[in-house]
């Protein structure tokens, strides 16, 4: 069985409220879950202490114990300092589409132009060598 420390969702339509929880991976989003770990209220202000509430004892056993926490939840636990998110950076998917083609054909050219440089200057330097025994 996996398990997953992730959120599951409260709240009406329109107004989020999640409770942080571990569940088993094949549980649904907002079914039966093994544990209620604290709750997370995105409509707060980032400054207000209410926001968030983690049980980060709690967070650490299920951890050790095999749980996987969730992208969020990573988050959580790398803000308070218990483990380390890894940064992920995907700067072509915010460009617009033509854009991205124009940078991958530009790519392409450079490359091309790195190439035919380097073959220059091998063939450069056959000569240079070829030159240097005869003199």
């Amino acid at each position: 069985m996996s398990l997953k420390i992730r959120l599951a969702r409260a709240g009406t339509k329109k107004r989020p409220f999640y409770h942080i929880v571990v569940a088993d991976s094949r549980s649904p989003r907002d079914g039966r879950f093994i544990e209620r770990l604290g709750y997370f209220n995105p409509l707060l202000p980032k400054d207000k202490t209410e926001r968030l509430k983690f049980d980060l004892e709690k967070a650490k056993a299920w951890i050790a114990k095999g749980a996987t926490p969730s992208d969020r939840i990573m988050r959580f636990l790398d803000a308070a300092g218990v483990a380390k998110r890894e940064k992920r950076n995907n700067p072509e998917k915010a460009l617009p589409r033509k854009q991205r083609k124009a940078m991958k054909e530009e790519a392409a050219k450079a490359k091309g132009e790195a190439t035919a440089a380097a073959t220059e200057k091998a063939k450069v330097a056959a000569a240079a060598k070829a030159a240097a025994p005869a003199s």
